[in-house]
């Protein structure tokens, strides 16, 4: 499989704690709104597939083993919200909101 992110695929990303890698995260899915927002289509999906591969690499972080079914379901709610139906009825606010909490925490180095 052909990663985006090389360096972090081969061990880098689990260097950082969870709350840096959801700030990275959703600093991905921000982007991908931002695109979607301003009509770049393909742009907005290349990030959200980045964003995708990000969250991939946190699920895999034998550290956040105690977190997987939030983690995992993160990983649906993006992929319905930019892919599906937005079965789960998320908007831009309430996914910018769950990231922007740990982007504080990820500052403050908790």
């Amino acid at each position: 499989m052909k990663f985006v992110h090389q360096d972090l695929a081969a061990g880098g990303w689990k260097q950082f704690s969870l709350e840096e890698q959801l700030a990275n995260v959703g600093a991905e899915v921000g982007r991908a709104i931002n695109w979607k927002n301003k009509g770049k289509l393909e742009n907005s999906r290349n990030a959200f597939f980045a964003s995708l591969e990000l969250l991939y690499f946190t699920i895999d972080d034998p550290k956040n083993k105690n977190r997987l079914k939030e983690l995992t379901r993160l990983y649906e709610v993006l992929g319905d919200y930019f892919m599906g139906e937005n079965e789960f009825g998320s908007t831009e606010d309430n996914l910018n909101n769950y990231f922007l909490f740990f982007n504080f925490l990820a500052r403050r180095g908790i």
